[in-house]
């Protein structure tokens, strides 16, 4: 019985990683078939009209890369969303959040928010978490007031980024959305491509 037991296990994980090894093969190849429209060429951003803010949070730095890179095309203000208490990606962090979604329970912010009424544009963006808007910044989306203000959000995630506009603008007060834009998780061979694809997306607001 022992012995049964230990070949279903092994044989579960062989397919549990042969599924996982499909999905990202599959993810790669649309990663690459979406960045080469913007390969081979350099796309300049227009000037920014106005005063711009990019307001991020970031626990991977991947967004933080993404908000930097917007930060440098637009000359803009930057506001990291910082948590009061380190969270950690410990094998219960899917589970915590998981709950924290369920229970619109989210983390306490450190630091003063930043004062919207000084900026023309604000830039948000997030990583997805559990395909939605990440605990953190929904927490920072409960205290905020955009009052009017011009919105633009950005996700960054692994391939996926299920409802998260959609939930953006159900929590983003007030906002006058602007069009957004979605970057996956990608390895440095496409960083020029990713410049123009986020020159290509300002040129477009």
């Amino acid at each position: 019985m022992l012995k049964i037991t230990i070949y279903l296990l092994l044989a579960l994980a062989i397919i549990g990683g042969a599924i996982g090894a499909f999905h990202l093969y599959r993810v790669s190849q649309r990663n690459a078939a979406e960045m080469a429209q913007y390969e081979g060429q350099t796309i300049k951003a227009r000037p920014f009209a106005g005063k711009t803010l990019i307001i991020y949070y970031s626990l991977s730095g991947h967004t933080k890369d993404i908000a930097a890179k917007i930060q440098k095309m637009t000359g803009g203000d930057m506001y990291e969303i910082q948590t009061a208490d380190k969270i950690n990606t410990t094998p219960w962090f899917y589970l915590t959040l998981r709950k924290q979604l369920k229970e619109h329970t989210y983390p306490a912010l450190s630091g003063e928010l930043p004062d919207l009424s000084r900026y023309d544009t604000i830039f948000v963006g997030s990583p997805v978490w559990w395909y939605t808007v990440s605990t953190p910044m929904l927490s920072f989306l409960q205290q905020a007031d955009f009052k009017g203000k011009k919105v633009v959000p950005f996700s960054t995630q692994g391939s996926n980024y299920g409802t998260f506009f959609e939930d953006f603008a159900q929590n983003a007060r007030n906002a006058q959305l602007q069009k957004s834009a979605s970057f996956n998780n990608l390895p440095a061979q496409y960083d020029a491509a990713v410049d123009n694809k986020i020159a290509s997306w300002l040129n477009s607001l």
